[in-house]
Parts: C-alpha cells; structure tokens; sequence
C-alpha cells in the first residue's frame, strides 16, 4: 500500500493523514496531475490516491478538484473543500492519535489561497505559509525532502518542524528566492485589461517563487496566466491560470476550462500542459476566455 500525492503543501499534509489512519509502510508515490490525466503514473491495487485524478486501479481516493468529479462508485471521499487534506481529515475524524486540526486549517488557507496582504508580502512571518513555499513540484530531485516534511509533521508541532537544519535552510533560501522573484516578475509580466500574464518561456528553468505574489504587483488585474516549459527539450508548455485573491471579480471557473486544454483544476485555479504544436492554438483560446471573463 502507497500513498500517491502531489508534491504540494497539500499533498505532504494528505501524506501525514494518511500514514497516520492506514497500515502504509511504503514511500510514498510523488506525481503531479498532468501525469495521472495522460495515465504515465505506476498505480498498484492497494494504493491511496490523494489530491489527484482518479485511477481505476487505487483503493481508496481523496479529492477536491472541480474537474476532477466523478460519476462512478469509488471507495474514499470526494468534497468540494478548501484542500484535500480536509476531505481527508474528516474521513478519519475519529482514527488518529494526533490532534492535526491545526495543521488541516492552516492548509485550507494556503490551499484555497484564503491569505492576506501580509502574509502574500511577508510569508517569514507566518510559520505555515513559509513552510508551504518551500515545496515545489518542479524538481524530482527534491523528494527526500518531501518525505522529510511527512515524517516531521507527523509527530511534531509547527515550531520544531521549522527547527529542522533542512528545513530552517530552505525557509532562509525562500525568502531569498522571493525577493529575486518578485523582480522577474515585474518584467516579464504583461497586463491584458484585466488579465495578467506572465511569460516565462525565455528562461531555461523557469523560475520559481511566491505564487501570490504576482497578485500584489498588478492588483488591477482579476487572474493571472503564467507560462512556462515543463521540460529541458522545450516540447511541453505549462499553463497556470489562478485568480486574484484580492481582487475576486474573475467569473471564470478555471478548472472546468482548463480541462478543455488538457488541464483542470479549481474553480480559482488550475494547470495544463500540451506540446508546443498546440500553443498558438491554446494559448489564444485560454486569454480570450479570460478576457471576456463570462
């Protein structure tokens, strides 16, 4: 039995819920939702999917997604929640050991992006917020350290988590990576009336930082759409769309969009990736469907 997750503050979170409430003993399976849609992830009979697509082949399945909804029976639970860590939290209200309230209400902030100005601005100061911008699912190479976050989490409070030399490490690297994101970001972001996009197609990696922030910089905007390649042959482009958590006129449900472009998502906010051959007619087709904001 695995648990298979994103690599996201709500997935490591899933993760601890879910050691904690089943018999799991092995690592856990760490995918991102591009690769459960277009069936590339090994899953087993006997796997626990949280935060991701639907697989046919899993025992149980957690999920939130909008676009993710489905039809047929399935053991688990489906909600539309601020998080999936909540769906899983109130599935096994009664089981674990641990008082993780704190920890699920923290991740339905930060998952549903229920934050304030200062805490977009000055995340140092918010222990939960910093912590979740230290994991990103870009990098594989990174999983040792997001099996580090399950195990520190699941035994210990918010405090000695952040007392941890990796984890005190990369909080200081984010707060750096912060400040040089926040400069990208301002040039190589153009506002379309009330869209902003953000272009990030020059760059070999594209970079990485605050997700909220780009919020704060065009606050006349009501969404943003980021771009960028998924990969080092430059064959797979990535579409982030996410709305304005401070300006909330977006009328557009953007997961159950993107799921027209190979994506999905929230309501609020979603992905999709497709080969580069498709970006002319997309890419297009996603900013007008924004602009018009119907």
């Amino acid at each position: 039995m695995r648990v298979v997750t994103r690599a996201d503050f709500d997935g490591v979170v899933c993760a601890v819920l879910l050691y904690e409430a089943e018999k799991v003993t092995e690592p856990v399976k760490w995918a991102e939702p591009n690769e459960m849609q277009k069936g590339m992830v090994d899953v087993r009979n006997g796997d626990i999917i949280a935060n991701l697509p639907y697989n046919e082949k899993c025992s149980l399945w957690f999920d939130h997604h909008y676009s993710n909804q489905i039809s047929r029976h399935f053991r688990g639970a489906f909600n539309i929640a601020p998080s999936a860590a909540r769906v899983v939290f109130e599935y096994y209200a009664n089981v674990f050991k641990r008082d993780y309230s704190e920890l699920t209400t923290e991740t339905d902030k930060i998952d549903s992006a229920d934050l304030s100005l200062d805490e977009v601005l000055h995340p140092e100061k918010y222990s939960y917020v910093l912590l979740s911008m230290t994991i990103s699912g870009f990098d594989k190479t990174d999983e040792p350290y997001w099996n580090r976050l399950v195990d520190l989490l699941r035994e210990h409070d918010i405090k000695i988590v952040l007392e941890d030399p990796e984890v005190k490490k990369r909080c200081k690297e984010t707060v750096k990576r912060n400040i040089i994101y926040n400069t990208l970001l301002k040039e190589h972001t153009q506002l379309k009336e009330h869209v902003s996009v953000t272009d990030f197609r020059h760059f070999d990696k594209a970079p990485s930082g605050n997700r909220f922030m780009v919020y704060s910089l065009f606050p006349e905007s009501v969404v943003n759409v980021k771009i960028r390649y998924d990969n080092d042959d430059r064959q797979t482009l990535v579409v982030s769309v996410g709305h304005s958590i401070f300006n909330r006129k977006c009328n557009v449900n953007v997961g159950q969009m993107l799921s027209k472009f190979e994506g999905g998502g929230h309501r609020g906010a979603g992905a999709c990736s497709f080969h580069v051959s498709k970006t002319d007619d997309y890419l297009p087709k996603i900013i007008d469907i924004l602009l018009k904001n119907e």
